[in-house]
């Protein structure tokens, strides 16, 4: 039997692909962040290449703007400033939005001919359409931060039963 120190993994099991890594960027609470920040997570994951799934992006970009816009909306007062946090990992990615207002929204379904209301509602149901999770954090500063995890690639799904 041979002895000593057990091998090594080798080196591409253990290093980070390219384009894992946390970015992290700031924008004032107004309506004009709302697209600014829907652009920059999409650019940030192009110039990255991160291989997401074109209906991960379009569930996750309108995630972005959800969550900035009631960010905007709700928390301004509170919070002048937003910030929006990008974790990629091999096979995932999450989105956090940031503000320094106590309170912890809940997403309600809103009624037939309601104006807005839907927001963290249309977050949680695009989260789980698409195999992620997502929550909200009390932050250090008293804030809070709500997030949604997405997996890079759609969940297989078996085809339908041939009749």
């Amino acid at each position: 039997m041979p002895s000593g120190p057990p091998a090594e993994p080798p080196e591409e099991l253990t290093s980070p692909l390219a384009y894992e890594g946390v970015w992290r960027f700031t924008a004032p609470a107004l309506e004009a962040s709302v697209p600014q920040a829907r652009h920059a997570v999409r650019d940030l994951l192009d110039e990255q290449r991160v291989p997401v799934a074109a209906e991960i992006m379009d569930g996750l970009l309108l995630i972005v703007s959800e969550l900035v816009t009631n960010a905007v909306r709700h928390a301004a007062l509170l919070s002048p400033q937003i910030a929006v946090q990008v974790t990629i990992g091999a096979n995932w990615l999450r989105v956090a939005v940031e503000d320094n207002h106590p309170y912890r929204p809940k997403a309600l379904e809103a009624e037939q001919g309601d104006v807005g209301g839907r927001g963290l509602w249309l977050v949680k149901t695009l989260t789980a359409e698409a195999g992620g999770k997502c929550d909200v954090e009390n932050t250090r500063n008293g804030g809070k931060a709500i997030w949604a995890e997405l997996p890079l690639a759609p969940l297989a799904t078996s085809p339908p039963p041939v009749l």
